[in-house]
């Protein structure tokens, strides 16, 4: 599916926009809600890119801003009314929190996604049978199968020849865990195989003599836009954390992926590899 349908790209738009206009006329965001006479939490959501925006707040904003471009007017103002449709998870809702919606709307609208994680095949890249062997692992659950549901509809977006540029560097760990069996498992690194063959994903394998590196107990991921800063994305024991301001942070995580990329095998190291785990499979 086509990711130009998706309103959070039009409220992206929006949101650049209009922090850019604020900044030039020298405004904090508390001094733009009280001149507009909003709530600072309003606006903050405005500028975060997670809520619609009417066309008459939106008019009302840039009056304040200063913006009188004609074409600029029009173009906002139609982002604003693609601002308010249906998100594609909108069906998932009942099995999605709201820092999780949060992330799959900057996930909707980025350009590239690098990642990484420790133990499993990133959730990106998981055949249909491997998502279910997790699930069927883990505790019972009556919405389960939702859940698969949305990890392969994201997939198929993320992976969509529209999609975003995508690249992964896959621990050595996931690609030998026998999660679902061997079946299940030669099924998966086909998947990959055919993945760099068909040049949508560039990954590469992190072989176990890489040794120790800085996201050994976590799983991360940095969503990059053409216009805009790395929004980090982090799983781990302590939970979840989508950040886009912590720009320490997310560099911190930049170099960890350029480390990760560095101690990784070559793509054709990697599909060498794939082969010798698929015989293995294989004869298992």
């Amino acid at each position: 599916m086509p990711r130009s349908v998706d309103p959070s790209l039009n409220r992206r738009k929006l949101r650049l926009a209009l922090k850019a206009a604020r900044d030039k006329r020298g405004l904090t965001q508390r001094q733009a809600a009280d001149v507009l006479e909003w709530s600072l939490s309003k606006l903050i959501r405005i500028e975060a890119g997670t809520v619609s925006l009417s066309v008459t707040d939106l008019r009302a904003m840039l009056l304040e801003y200063g913006v009188d471009d004609p074409e600029l007017i029009a173009e906002l103002e139609e982002a604003a009314r693609g601002s308010k449709g249906q998100a594609w998870w909108s069906e998932y809702n009942n099995v999605i929190s709201q820092p999780f919606a949060q992330y799959l709307g900057y996930e909707s609208a980025a350009n590239a996604i690098r990642g990484y994680h420790p133990s499993l095949i990133p959730g990106h890249l998981q055949i249909s049978d491997y998502v279910t062997a997790l699930f069927e692992a883990g505790q019972s659950d009556t919405r389960a199968q939702q859940r698969i549901d949305l990890r392969i509809a994201r997939q198929e977006r993320v992976l969509h020849e529209d999609g975003p540029e995508v690249e992964m560097v896959i621990d050595e760990a996931a690609l030998r865990r026998q999660v679902g069996g061997p079946a299940t498992m030669r099924r998966q690194l086909l998947f990959l195989k055919e993945l760099i063959s068909g040049q949508r994903a560039t990954l590469r394998a992190l072989p176990f003599t890489a040794g120790a590196h800085d996201s050994l107990d976590s799983s991360f991921f940095l969503l990059g836009f053409q216009d805009d800063e790395d929004v980090l994305y982090v799983a781990g024991p302590g939970g979840t954390l989508t950040n886009r301001d912590d720009r320490e942070l997310v560099a911190r995580y930049q170099e960890c992926f350029e480390d990760l990329r560095n101690k990784a095998l070559t793509e054709d190291e990697t599909v060498t590899l794939l082969d010798e785990l698929i015989e293995q499979f294989h004869r298992t």
